[in-house]
Order: C-alpha cells, then sequence, then structure tokens
C-alpha cells in the first residue's frame, strides 16, 4: 500500500530490454516515455502495453527474492514442511521463512515483502480498470479482454495477500487519501471482491489464447484467459467451503478437452507453445538466456546448496517419505545430486537452469492437474466419493500408480496434493492453513528445522511502515 499514490506515467516506463527481447509476447511496440494518465488508454498498444507490462514485471522476478510471484513457489515453502534450507546459506532472510520466526526480522521487512509487492501491483490493476472504464478510443474486443485481464490480476494478487495475511485493506482504488487510511477489511469481504473481479472477468476474456494484439490467437498461453479465470475461481471457492460452486468451475475447465488434457509427467512444465496442454495460464520467461527462475533457483549446481544461482534450499526427508513406491513424481519431478559427501534431492519439475538454451520452459501458474484435486475434493465433501476417488485416481493413473491405499478419501486427496503441488506456488503452505492441519503438521516440523512453533507465525507480519504510514493498519497478532 505504501506504493499506491505513485505516478502513474512512471508505472509503463519498462526496460527496453524486455520489449526486444519478449516480442512474440508483447506483439505491440514499447509504450513512449512519455506517457500521461490520459494518453495512455488513447490507443490499442499503449493500453495493451499497460497490462503486458505487469506481466513482464513478475516474469522477470526472481525465484530468489522474496515477494516476485514466482518466489512463492520459494519462501511459502520453507514457512511449511516441504523444503530444507542449508545450514551453510548464511541467509537471514531465508532462515527467518524457513524457522517460522519472521518477528525476529520485522524491522528489516522479512515476512511483508509479499505485500509491499502485491499492493503495488493491485495500484496498476485498479489504475488499469479506471483508465479503460473512462475511455472511449478503444477496439471494444481489447477494452473488453483488458479490462477481464485486471480485474483477474486483481483477485490474483489479493488471493495471496488474504491467504498470507489473513484480513487486508481492500483498496479498489487509486485515490491515495482513501488508501493511505484503509484499515483491514474481514477475509470474508476480501473474498467477496475475489469472487467478484473472477466472475467478472470469466464474462469478459476470451476463450482463445491470444497474442500481444490480444485479437489474435496464439499457440502459448500467456495471457489470462476466461478458462484461467474459471480455474482460479475453482480454488477461491474451494478455499471458501464452497463445494458446489469449486465443482462446477473445475468442471468448466476439465470439460473442455480440446483445450485441456493432462501432459506425460515429463512435459508437464513445457510452454503451451510446445504442445503442453496442461497449462492454463504461464509466465513467459523475460530474463535474457533463461528458462525459468524456478530452475536456476531450485536445481543443485556441481558447487554444491547456495553456489552459483541455487537458493540453497532442497526437499526435506518428510515430502521424500511421503513419496509411494513406483510413483513416477518422484522419478520425473525429483532429482539429486552429492555434494561433501552427502545426496541432496531438490525439485526437478523445471529442467533447465543453464543459461543461453532455447526456451522450452514457461513458468506454470494454473494448470489441469490441480483442476482435478480440486474437483476431488468438492465432490467428496459433498457426498460423491465415487466422483472423487475417479478424479484422484485420474491423477495416480498418470503418475504411475494405482488406486489410493488410503482409506478416507479427503485424507487420500490432502496426500495427493502434496505430492503433485510441491514447490509449486505456495500450495502446500496454504493447503496446511484452509484446512486447519498447520498447528498439528508445524509443531512437529518447526522444531526439526530447528525453529519453535507458534499457532501465530500461520500468518506473514505486515509492512511496519504502512503501519506507520496508516493510523487504521494494525500488525497481525504476535508480531507486536
Amino acid at each position: 500500500m505504501r506504493k499506491n499514490h505513485q505516478a502513474i506515467s512512471l508505472i509503463f516506463l519498462l526496460p527496453a530490454l524486455y520489449w526486444t527481447s519478449c516480442k512474440k509476447f508483447v506483439g505491440v511496440d514499447p509504450p513512449v516515455m512519455a506517457l500521461t494518465d490520459n494518453s495512455v488508454y488513447a490507443s490499442d498498444a499503449t493500453a495493451i502495453a499497460v497490462l503486458t507490462g505487469i506481466y513482464i514485471n513478475i516474469s522477470s522476478g526472481l525465484t530468489s527474492t522474496a515477494g516476485t510471484v514466482t518466489s512463492l513457489s520459494l519462501f511459502p515453502g520453507l514457512s511449511a514442511d516441504e523444503l530444507t534450507l542449508w545450514n551453510g546459506n548464511g541467509n537471514p532472510q531465508g532462515n527467518a521463512y524457513y524457522l517460522d520466526n519472521l518477528e525476529a526480522g520485522i524491522q528489516t521487512g522479512y515476512g511483508s515483502e509479499f505485500w509491499i509487492a502485491f499492493y503495488s501491483y493491485i495500484y496498476r490493476c485498479n489504475s488499469a480498470i479506471e483508465g479503460l472504464n473512462a475511455s472511449s478510443n478503444l477496439t471494444p474486443a481489447v477494452r473488453q479482454q483488458l479490462l477481464g485481464e485486471a480485474e483477474f490480476m486483481r483477485a490474483f494478487f489479493y488471493f495471496y495477500l488474504v491467504n498470507l495475511y489473513g484480513s487486508v485493506p481492500l483498496s479498489l482504488t487509486t485515490d491515495y487519501k482513501i488508501n493511505q487510511n484503509l484499515a483491514r477489511s474481514d477475509t470474508g469481504k476480501v473474498y467477496q471482491q475475489i469472487v467478484s473481479d473472477l466472475q467478472d472477468a470469466e464474462a469478459k476474456l476470451s476463450p482463445l489464447f491470444l497474442d500481444g494484439t490480444v485479437l489474435n490467437p496464439d499457440p502459448e498461453r500467456v495471457r489470462p484467459t476466461k478458462w484461467a479465470a474459471a480455474a482460479l475461481l475453482a480454488r477461491v471457492y474451494l478455499y471458501q467451503g464452497n463445494w458446489a460452486g469449486a465443482e462446477a468451475q473445475a468442471d468448466t475447465v476439465i470439460g473442455q478437452p480440446g483445450l485441456f488434457q493432462l501432459s506425460s509427467l515429463d512435459t508437464v512444465f513445457l510452454r503451451a507453445g510446445l504442445g503442453n496442454k496442461e497449462a492454463i495460464w504461464q509466465l513467459q520467461p523475460v530474463n535474457t538466456n533463461v528458462n525459468t527462475e524456478d530452475a536456476l533457483a531450485f536445481i543443485l549446481p556441481y558447487g554444491g546448496p547456495g553456489s552459483g544461482n541455487n537458493y540453497g534450499a532442497f526437499l526435506s526427508a518428510g515430502l521424500l517419505a511421503s513419496f509411494e513406491p513406483n510413483d513416477g513424481r518422484r522419478m520425473t519431478w525429483v532429482d539429486s545430486s552429492e555434494f561433501a559427501g552427502q545426496l541432496y534431492y531438490y525439485p526437478y519439475k523445471y529442467k533447465v537452469d543453464s543459461i543461453g538454451l532455447p526456451v522450452t520452459e514457461f513458468q506454470m501458474i494454473l494448470r489441469l492437474g490441480e483442476q482435478f484435486l480440486i474437483r476431488a475434493e468438492a465432490r467428496a465433501q459433498q457426498g460423491n466419493v465415487p466422483g472423487a476417488w475417479q478424479d484422484l485416481n485420474t491423477i495416480r493413473t498418470r503418475a504411475n500408480l494405482g488406486p489410493s491405499p488410503q482409506p478416507d478419501i479427503l485424507a487420500a486427496i490432502g496426500h495427493e496434493r502434496q505430492i503433485e503441488l510441491f514447490t509449486e506456488m505456495g500450495q502446500r503452505w496454504l493447503d496446511l492453513k484452509r484446512t486447519g492441519q498447520v498447528n498439528a503438521v508445524m509443531e512437529v516440523a518447526t522444531p526439526l528445522k530447528g525453529g519453535s512453533w507458534n499457532s501465530y507465525q500461520q500468518l506473514y507480519p505486515v509492512a511496519q511502515g504502512d503501519i506507520q504510514d496508516d493510523q487504521q493498519l494494525t500488525q497481525n497478532a504476535g508480531y507486536q
């Protein structure tokens, strides 16, 4: 929220490198350097550049830097029980997340990085919505698509804010006089806005995957579509306990086999343009000569944990022990390297960490596998146990496994989510909290990591600077 009153003309000043290295993604010329509030929405090209700029910015963020979209794969994973941080890392920020000890670093901003970054993006979405609604100069189809994208992105950022921080201020304007005095809105009201934005986005967004002109189809899946809105809404309904809604929205996506199919395990994280139909929404890499930032952060180099671009995080013994024998995901999505006589197992969903190789992998944000697990849980909660087992076994069959040996369907789904979605956008950390398991799990896991667990640590601390600037804003309990 601290950055919500920044000048809009500065928001669009993207480095020329991004525009030249992502020509296919962008598909339009970069905006001129002297755009004003009014001129931004005077043409299709400059209006498109507003949303494209957000995608470029979030794509360029490093997994190893807390507060970026891709770092959701790392830092909430450190907070949970799925990653181990190498003891030679010497990273106070990483250790604060890993030991669930963010209160020790509150004055340095540890834990509030996502708050600061995501509110900045929400401001940009609000600005886009206001500008697009006020514009009469745009091609109607372009204007509608961009409005849908802005609403989708605002919902996306609020989903993570409310799940990482609890009740949060609901900022829906660029008026800094309003924003600087916002109190927290309860989580129900925030979710209500998320649902409203996603419903609007689903109605406005194209069913086609579009290129940078937002008028022509594209084999890549880097701009949100109505299917992305449906998929995220399915997740939101699941978190709310709206089981019928979650099933219906997941049905919307699963019921499009011409567009979406489960990929083989070794192709799940390839770019859609290479034939990967599992992808619903991906981020195109924009950093020069790099595939995904996740690969750089997780794949263990010859120098061992924490060397090169590697962050020093590897898979926990608990997660490794959770894989069943012959699970294809264990063989395909996990790799290992020996260093100083010890074997380290690390996430290997993204496999290209060498610089300068052709870009074959895009960062996955939403994919079909999750939708089957959402529908399975929603069906189970509504008493449709056979249907739930059918969805669950669809995922297990892809992993070369037979029916689950777990007799309880909800426990089986929880186990499958842990194995299927590990190190993907903080899913494990959020699952522990939404299912009420976080205290039981972390009371065991955190001491094994060398820390101590208190229930309040399931929420991250609010940015201290925003509390100082906004007299209506309070800190999360436990971080006083």
